[in-house]
Protein backbone atom coordinates (compact mmCIF):
# COMPACT_ATOMS: atom_id res chain seq x y z
CA UNK A 1 0.00 0.00 0.00
CA UNK A 2 1.61 3.24 -1.20
CA UNK A 3 -0.30 6.43 -0.42
CA UNK A 4 0.59 9.99 -1.40
CA UNK A 5 -0.95 12.76 0.74
CA UNK A 6 -1.28 16.33 -0.51
CA UNK A 7 -2.51 19.22 1.59
CA UNK A 8 -1.22 22.14 3.56
CA UNK A 9 -1.08 25.86 4.15
CA UNK A 10 -2.91 25.75 7.48
CA UNK A 11 -3.11 23.36 10.41
CA UNK A 12 -6.74 22.75 9.41
CA UNK A 13 -5.53 21.01 6.25
CA UNK A 14 -2.35 19.43 7.65
CA UNK A 15 -3.61 17.87 10.90
CA UNK A 16 -6.44 15.86 9.27
CA UNK A 17 -3.93 14.44 6.78
CA UNK A 18 -1.58 13.50 9.61
CA UNK A 19 -4.46 11.90 11.54
CA UNK A 20 -5.51 9.84 8.51
CA UNK A 21 -1.92 8.81 7.76
CA UNK A 22 -1.36 7.86 11.39
CA UNK A 23 -4.45 5.65 11.37
CA UNK A 24 -3.42 4.01 8.08
CA UNK A 25 -0.03 3.22 9.60
CA UNK A 26 -1.71 1.86 12.74
CA UNK A 27 -3.89 -0.49 10.69
CA UNK A 28 -1.18 -1.29 8.15
CA UNK A 29 2.36 -0.83 9.57
CA UNK A 30 3.92 -1.69 6.21
CA UNK A 31 2.12 1.13 4.38
CA UNK A 32 4.49 3.40 2.45
CA UNK A 33 3.37 7.02 2.99
CA UNK A 34 4.68 10.23 1.44
CA UNK A 35 3.44 13.78 1.98
CA UNK A 36 3.68 16.51 -0.64
CA UNK A 37 3.47 20.09 0.61
CA UNK A 38 4.62 23.61 -0.02
CA UNK A 39 8.29 24.38 0.42
CA UNK A 40 8.55 26.69 3.43
CA UNK A 41 4.99 25.97 4.58
CA UNK A 42 3.91 24.72 8.00
CA UNK A 43 3.72 21.21 6.62
CA UNK A 44 7.47 21.12 5.94
CA UNK A 45 7.98 21.19 9.73
CA UNK A 46 4.91 19.32 11.00
CA UNK A 47 5.05 16.32 8.68
CA UNK A 48 8.63 15.13 9.42
CA UNK A 49 7.99 15.85 13.11
CA UNK A 50 5.09 13.38 12.93
CA UNK A 51 7.40 10.74 11.44
CA UNK A 52 6.44 10.88 7.76
CA UNK A 53 8.51 11.52 4.64
CA UNK A 54 8.00 14.87 2.95
CA UNK A 55 8.51 16.03 -0.63
CA UNK A 56 8.28 19.79 -1.33
CA UNK A 57 6.82 21.67 -4.28
CA UNK A 58 6.58 25.43 -4.72
CA UNK A 59 3.07 26.83 -5.14
CA UNK A 60 1.04 29.83 -4.01
CA UNK A 61 -2.55 31.01 -4.14
CA UNK A 62 -4.01 33.92 -6.08
CA UNK A 63 -4.37 37.31 -4.39
CA UNK A 64 -7.84 38.83 -4.73
CA UNK A 65 -6.88 42.44 -4.13
CA UNK A 66 -6.76 44.85 -7.07
CA UNK A 67 -3.28 46.28 -6.54
CA UNK A 68 0.04 46.32 -8.37
CA UNK A 69 1.62 44.15 -5.67
CA UNK A 70 -1.21 41.60 -5.99
CA UNK A 71 -0.84 41.54 -9.78
CA UNK A 72 2.89 40.84 -9.46
CA UNK A 73 2.24 38.04 -6.96
CA UNK A 74 -0.47 36.55 -9.20
CA UNK A 75 1.96 36.51 -12.13
CA UNK A 76 4.36 34.53 -9.94
CA UNK A 77 1.54 32.16 -8.99
CA UNK A 78 0.79 31.42 -12.66
CA UNK A 79 4.45 30.50 -13.16
CA UNK A 80 4.44 28.35 -9.99
CA UNK A 81 1.35 26.47 -11.17
CA UNK A 82 3.29 25.36 -14.24
CA UNK A 83 6.48 24.46 -12.36
CA UNK A 84 4.58 22.73 -9.53
CA UNK A 85 2.86 20.51 -12.10
CA UNK A 86 6.28 19.35 -13.34
CA UNK A 87 7.48 18.87 -9.76
CA UNK A 88 4.36 16.85 -8.94
CA UNK A 89 4.84 14.63 -11.98
CA UNK A 90 8.41 13.84 -10.96
CA UNK A 91 7.38 12.97 -7.39
CA UNK A 92 4.54 10.72 -8.60
CA UNK A 93 6.77 8.95 -11.14
CA UNK A 94 9.40 8.23 -8.48
CA UNK A 95 7.03 7.24 -5.65
CA UNK A 96 4.51 5.32 -7.80
CA UNK A 97 1.54 5.66 -5.39
CA UNK A 98 -1.47 3.36 -5.42
CA UNK A 99 -3.66 6.23 -4.20
CA UNK A 100 -3.45 9.99 -3.71
CA UNK A 101 -5.34 11.63 -0.83
CA UNK A 102 -5.99 15.39 -0.77
CA UNK A 103 -7.01 17.31 2.34
CA UNK A 104 -7.28 20.81 0.88
CA UNK A 105 -5.27 23.96 0.45
CA UNK A 106 -3.92 25.18 -2.88
CA UNK A 107 -0.92 22.84 -2.59
CA UNK A 108 -3.22 19.86 -3.19
CA UNK A 109 -4.35 21.20 -6.58
CA UNK A 110 -1.36 20.48 -8.83
CA UNK A 111 -0.55 17.19 -7.09
CA UNK A 112 -4.01 15.64 -7.36
CA UNK A 113 -4.66 16.97 -10.86
CA UNK A 114 -1.40 15.46 -12.07
CA UNK A 115 -2.05 12.17 -10.24
CA UNK A 116 -5.48 11.83 -11.85
CA UNK A 117 -4.00 12.61 -15.27
CA UNK A 118 -1.38 9.91 -14.71
CA UNK A 119 -4.04 7.32 -13.85
CA UNK A 120 -3.56 7.32 -10.08
CA UNK A 121 -6.94 7.20 -8.25
CA UNK A 122 -7.54 10.24 -6.04
CA UNK A 123 -9.85 10.92 -3.10
CA UNK A 124 -10.38 14.18 -1.24
CA UNK A 125 -11.44 15.07 2.28
CA UNK A 126 -13.29 18.34 2.96
CA UNK A 127 -13.18 19.50 6.58
CA UNK A 128 -15.48 22.51 6.31
CA UNK A 129 -19.20 23.06 5.79
CA UNK A 130 -18.34 25.32 2.85
CA UNK A 131 -15.72 23.67 0.59
CA UNK A 132 -12.69 25.50 -0.75
CA UNK A 133 -12.17 26.32 -4.42
CA UNK A 134 -9.44 23.70 -4.85
CA UNK A 135 -11.62 20.97 -3.34
CA UNK A 136 -14.57 21.82 -5.61
CA UNK A 137 -12.30 21.73 -8.68
CA UNK A 138 -10.81 18.38 -7.72
CA UNK A 139 -14.14 16.78 -6.81
CA UNK A 140 -14.93 15.99 -10.44
CA UNK A 141 -11.71 13.96 -10.73
CA UNK A 142 -12.07 12.12 -7.42
CA UNK A 143 -13.17 8.54 -6.88
CA UNK A 144 -14.67 9.68 -3.54
CA UNK A 145 -15.44 13.02 -1.94
CA UNK A 146 -15.30 12.59 1.84
CA UNK A 147 -17.27 15.22 3.76
CA UNK A 148 -17.18 16.30 7.38
CA UNK A 149 -20.89 17.13 7.38
CA UNK A 150 -23.88 16.38 5.15
CA UNK A 151 -24.58 20.11 4.58
CA UNK A 152 -21.49 20.43 2.36
CA UNK A 153 -23.06 18.29 -0.39
CA UNK A 154 -25.09 21.16 -1.79
CA UNK A 155 -21.94 22.99 -2.91
CA UNK A 156 -20.72 20.16 -5.16
CA UNK A 157 -21.82 18.72 -8.49
CA UNK A 158 -24.56 16.12 -7.91
CA UNK A 159 -22.58 13.51 -9.88
CA UNK A 160 -19.77 13.43 -7.30
CA UNK A 161 -19.44 10.23 -5.29
CA UNK A 162 -20.00 11.46 -1.72
CA UNK A 163 -19.51 9.79 1.61
CA UNK A 164 -19.87 11.51 5.00
CA UNK A 165 -16.90 10.54 7.16
CA UNK A 166 -16.62 13.42 9.62
CA UNK A 167 -13.32 14.98 10.65
CA UNK A 168 -10.60 12.95 12.36
CA UNK A 169 -10.69 13.70 16.10
CA UNK A 170 -7.75 13.17 18.45
CA UNK A 171 -8.16 9.99 20.48
CA UNK A 172 -7.51 11.82 23.77
CA UNK A 173 -10.53 14.07 23.16
CA UNK A 174 -12.75 11.02 23.61
CA UNK A 175 -11.06 9.67 26.73
CA UNK A 176 -11.45 12.43 29.35
CA UNK A 177 -14.69 12.92 31.27
CA UNK A 178 -15.89 16.05 33.06
CA UNK A 179 -15.38 14.85 36.63
CA UNK A 180 -11.84 13.64 35.96
CA UNK A 181 -10.96 16.85 34.16
CA UNK A 182 -12.24 19.11 36.95
CA UNK A 183 -10.36 17.12 39.54
CA UNK A 184 -7.15 17.34 37.50
CA UNK A 185 -7.56 21.11 37.12
CA UNK A 186 -8.56 21.60 40.76
CA UNK A 187 -11.93 23.12 39.82
CA UNK A 188 -15.04 23.11 42.00
CA UNK A 189 -18.76 22.80 41.16
CA UNK A 190 -19.17 26.36 39.82
CA UNK A 191 -19.73 26.72 36.03
CA UNK A 192 -16.58 26.64 33.89
CA UNK A 193 -16.09 28.82 30.81
CA UNK A 194 -13.32 27.96 28.34
CA UNK A 195 -12.24 30.54 25.76
CA UNK A 196 -9.41 30.75 23.24
CA UNK A 197 -8.53 32.19 19.86
CA UNK A 198 -5.72 29.99 18.59
CA UNK A 199 -2.01 29.68 19.36
CA UNK A 200 -1.23 33.20 18.14
CA UNK A 201 -4.31 34.64 19.81
CA UNK A 202 -7.22 36.61 18.40
CA UNK A 203 -7.36 40.25 19.48
CA UNK A 204 -11.12 40.51 18.99
CA UNK A 205 -11.81 37.46 21.15
CA UNK A 206 -9.41 38.66 23.84
CA UNK A 207 -11.16 42.02 23.96
CA UNK A 208 -14.61 40.41 23.93
CA UNK A 209 -14.02 38.07 26.90
CA UNK A 210 -12.10 40.56 29.06
CA UNK A 211 -15.33 41.89 30.56
CA UNK A 212 -16.71 38.55 31.77
CA UNK A 213 -13.30 37.48 33.08
CA UNK A 214 -12.99 40.73 35.04
CA UNK A 215 -16.53 40.24 36.41
CA UNK A 216 -15.84 36.64 37.43
CA UNK A 217 -12.70 37.81 39.19
CA UNK A 218 -14.84 40.15 41.30
CA UNK A 219 -17.96 38.07 42.00
CA UNK A 220 -16.56 34.53 41.67
CA UNK A 221 -19.68 33.41 39.76
CA UNK A 222 -17.83 31.43 37.12
CA UNK A 223 -14.48 29.70 36.78
CA UNK A 224 -12.76 30.73 33.58
CA UNK A 225 -9.93 29.19 31.54
CA UNK A 226 -8.66 31.50 28.80
CA UNK A 227 -5.70 31.40 26.38
CA UNK A 228 -4.74 34.81 25.04
CA UNK A 229 -2.10 33.57 22.57
CA UNK A 230 1.40 34.56 21.57
CA UNK A 231 0.38 38.08 20.50
CA UNK A 232 -1.93 38.69 23.46
CA UNK A 233 0.54 39.26 26.27
CA UNK A 234 -1.18 42.59 26.90
CA UNK A 235 -4.37 40.78 27.97
CA UNK A 236 -3.77 40.60 31.76
CA UNK A 237 -3.25 44.37 31.78
CA UNK A 238 -6.57 44.88 29.97
CA UNK A 239 -8.40 42.84 32.62
CA UNK A 240 -6.58 44.80 35.34
CA UNK A 241 -7.85 48.04 33.78
CA UNK A 242 -11.35 46.59 34.27
CA UNK A 243 -10.67 46.17 38.00
CA UNK A 244 -9.43 42.57 38.33
CA UNK A 245 -5.92 41.36 39.10
CA UNK A 246 -5.81 37.90 37.49
CA UNK A 247 -2.93 36.75 39.68
CA UNK A 248 -5.09 37.12 42.81
CA UNK A 249 -8.13 35.18 41.55
CA UNK A 250 -8.10 31.43 42.09
CA UNK A 251 -11.14 30.94 39.85
CA UNK A 252 -9.28 32.40 36.82
CA UNK A 253 -6.81 30.30 34.83
CA UNK A 254 -5.44 32.76 32.29
CA UNK A 255 -2.46 31.70 30.19
CA UNK A 256 -0.76 32.23 26.86
CA UNK A 257 -1.40 28.76 25.49
CA UNK A 258 -3.51 25.73 26.43
CA UNK A 259 -1.35 22.61 26.11
CA UNK A 260 -3.93 20.31 27.73
CA UNK A 261 -6.96 21.18 25.59
CA UNK A 262 -8.75 17.81 25.93
CA UNK A 263 -8.77 18.20 29.73
CA UNK A 264 -9.81 21.87 29.65
CA UNK A 265 -12.57 21.23 27.13
CA UNK A 266 -13.87 18.25 29.11
CA UNK A 267 -14.11 20.44 32.22
CA UNK A 268 -15.99 23.26 30.48
CA UNK A 269 -19.71 23.99 30.52
CA UNK A 270 -19.46 26.53 27.68
CA UNK A 271 -16.74 27.06 25.07
CA UNK A 272 -16.05 30.43 23.39
CA UNK A 273 -13.87 30.17 20.28
CA UNK A 274 -13.44 30.55 16.53
CA UNK A 275 -15.19 28.13 14.16
CA UNK A 276 -12.37 26.12 12.63
CA UNK A 277 -13.55 22.73 11.39
CA UNK A 278 -11.40 20.54 13.63
CA UNK A 279 -12.15 22.59 16.75
CA UNK A 280 -15.87 22.25 16.08
CA UNK A 281 -15.54 18.50 15.56
CA UNK A 282 -13.88 18.25 18.97
CA UNK A 283 -16.61 20.39 20.56
CA UNK A 284 -19.25 18.10 19.06
CA UNK A 285 -17.42 14.95 20.18
CA UNK A 286 -17.51 16.27 23.75
CA UNK A 287 -21.06 17.64 23.47
CA UNK A 288 -20.12 21.16 24.48
CA UNK A 289 -22.45 24.16 24.05
CA UNK A 290 -20.52 26.94 22.34
CA UNK A 291 -20.46 30.64 21.61
CA UNK A 292 -18.77 30.85 18.20
CA UNK A 293 -17.01 33.91 16.81
CA UNK A 294 -16.02 32.96 13.23
CA UNK A 295 -12.90 34.52 11.80
CA UNK A 296 -13.82 36.74 8.82
CA UNK A 297 -10.24 36.49 7.53
CA UNK A 298 -10.46 33.02 5.98
CA UNK A 299 -11.11 31.75 2.46
CA UNK A 300 -14.76 31.87 1.33
CA UNK A 301 -15.73 32.93 4.88
CA UNK A 302 -15.88 29.19 5.61
CA UNK A 303 -15.82 29.59 9.40
CA UNK A 304 -19.18 31.37 9.26
CA UNK A 305 -20.68 28.40 7.40
CA UNK A 306 -19.07 25.98 9.88
CA UNK A 307 -20.61 27.90 12.77
CA UNK A 308 -24.05 28.10 11.17
CA UNK A 309 -24.21 24.30 10.87
CA UNK A 310 -24.15 24.18 14.70
CA UNK A 311 -26.42 27.20 15.11
CA UNK A 312 -29.05 25.66 12.82
CA UNK A 313 -28.88 22.46 14.87
CA UNK A 314 -29.43 24.49 18.08
CA UNK A 315 -26.02 23.46 19.39
CA UNK A 316 -24.31 26.86 19.50
CA UNK A 317 -24.71 30.64 19.50
CA UNK A 318 -22.93 32.80 16.94
CA UNK A 319 -21.52 36.31 17.17
CA UNK A 320 -20.07 37.78 14.00
CA UNK A 321 -16.90 39.74 14.64
CA UNK A 322 -18.47 42.97 13.32
CA UNK A 323 -21.09 42.69 16.08
CA UNK A 324 -18.67 42.26 18.99
CA UNK A 325 -18.72 44.71 21.88
CA UNK A 326 -17.74 44.67 25.56
CA UNK A 327 -20.92 42.98 26.78
CA UNK A 328 -22.32 40.68 24.07
CA UNK A 329 -20.15 37.65 24.94
CA UNK A 330 -21.07 38.03 28.62
CA UNK A 331 -24.75 38.15 27.68
CA UNK A 332 -24.50 35.01 25.50
CA UNK A 333 -22.65 33.05 28.19
CA UNK A 334 -25.12 34.12 30.89
CA UNK A 335 -28.08 33.17 28.66
CA UNK A 336 -26.71 29.61 28.50
CA UNK A 337 -25.38 29.11 32.01
CA UNK A 338 -28.46 30.60 33.68
CA UNK A 339 -30.77 28.34 31.66
CA UNK A 340 -30.00 24.68 32.53
CA UNK A 341 -32.60 23.35 30.08
CA UNK A 342 -31.13 25.32 27.17
CA UNK A 343 -27.61 24.28 28.17
CA UNK A 344 -28.66 20.62 28.20
CA UNK A 345 -30.44 20.95 24.84
CA UNK A 346 -27.36 22.52 23.21
CA UNK A 347 -25.12 19.85 24.70
CA UNK A 348 -27.30 17.01 23.43
CA UNK A 349 -27.65 18.56 19.96
CA UNK A 350 -23.91 19.13 19.72
CA UNK A 351 -23.18 15.51 20.61
CA UNK A 352 -25.75 14.30 18.05
CA UNK A 353 -23.72 16.02 15.33
CA UNK A 354 -20.50 14.26 16.35
CA UNK A 355 -18.88 11.61 14.20
CA UNK A 356 -16.38 9.90 16.47
CA UNK A 357 -15.30 7.10 14.13
CA UNK A 358 -14.06 9.32 11.29
CA UNK A 359 -10.69 7.57 11.07
CA UNK A 360 -12.37 4.19 10.62
CA UNK A 361 -14.73 5.58 7.97
CA UNK A 362 -11.90 7.21 6.02
CA UNK A 363 -9.76 4.06 6.22
CA UNK A 364 -12.71 2.05 4.88
CA UNK A 365 -12.88 4.40 1.87
CA UNK A 366 -9.15 4.00 1.26
CA UNK A 367 -9.44 0.20 1.41
CA UNK A 368 -12.42 0.21 -0.97
CA UNK A 369 -10.46 2.17 -3.57
CA UNK A 370 -7.41 -0.08 -3.26
CA UNK A 371 -9.32 -3.35 -3.69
Amino acid sequence: MKILFAGGGTAGHINPALAIAGYVRLKNPDADILFVGNKGGMEETLVPKAGFNFAPITISGFKRQMSLKAMVENAKTVKRIITSSHQSKKIIEEFKPDLCVGTGGYVSGPVLRKAAKMGVPIIIHEQNAFPGVTTKMLSKLSKRVMLAIEDAKKYFDKDCNFVVTGNPVRADILKVNKAQARKELDLDERPVVLSFGGSLGARKINEAVADIIARSGKDGRYQHIHAYGQYGKWFPDLVKEKGTDISKCKNLDIREYIDNMPVCMAAADVVVCRAGAITLSEIQAMGKPAVLIPSPNVAENHQYHNAMALVNAKAAEIIEEKDLNDTIVTEKIDSLLLNPQKLKEYSENSRKMAITDANERIYAVIKSILK
